[in-house]
């Protein structure tokens, strides 16, 4: 009886996130790894939300999942694979986009998707990784949740607080919006 309890226990999905559980700003991204927008908002506006305000305590960022294709929806897999959080291979799979999201075929950019995260050593079972049903179920419910509960329609799409972010997504209405929070 146990060595189930265990078993699960490393099998169990967790969610990818930074900063404290307590902080009194929660933001949420429902994103897409193949979005060319969500890249740009990891690469150019998330470092700045970590400096000044996830570093600092104020925010934790949660990411969900909300793939707009067949390989976002393996990428998003891959990324939840790790025990610890798969924030390291969110970043590196955006910053890396160019590389691995290009192909005419799902099995094209699953080869990308297998040989740049094997190039970085990640440590993780690709073929497992995208073939498990635990995880395929979470990726699914964030994408479910994203629609009934906060009317996901596109990605990037941010809720802060529970409030569906509407302006233009540039780091300085973000801050704006934060600094009104605090």
């Amino acid at each position: 009886f146990l060595s189930n309890i265990n078993l699960y226990a490393e099998t169990n999905v967790k969610r990818i996130y930074e900063g404290k559980s307590d902080s009194k700003i929660i933001i949420l991204v429902f994103e897409s790894l193949t979005c060319s927008h969500c890249a740009n908002f990891h690469n150019d506006i998330y470092p700045k939300i970590k400096q000044n305000f996830i570093d600092k305590g104020i925010v934790k960022l949660e990411y969900r999942n909300f793939p707009l294709d067949l390989a976002a929806f393996n990428a998003a897999k891959v990324a939840h694979c790790r025990v610890s959080n798969g924030e390291e291979i969110l970043h590196f799979l955006y910053q890396n986009q160019s590389e691995w999201v290009k192909g005419n075929s799902i099995e094209e950019l699953n080869n990308n998707l297998e040989k740049i995260l094997k190039s970085q050593n990640f440590g993780i079972d690709y073929n497992k990784c995208i073939n498990d049903k635990q995880i395929e179920d979470f990726v699914l419910e964030d994408r479910i949740e994203g629609v009934k509960k906060y009317n996901v329609s596109a990605t990037p799409t941010i809720i802060i607080n529970n409030e569906k972010f509407e302006k233009p997504l540039t780091y300085k209405n973000l801050e704006k919006t934060l600094e009104k929070l605090l």
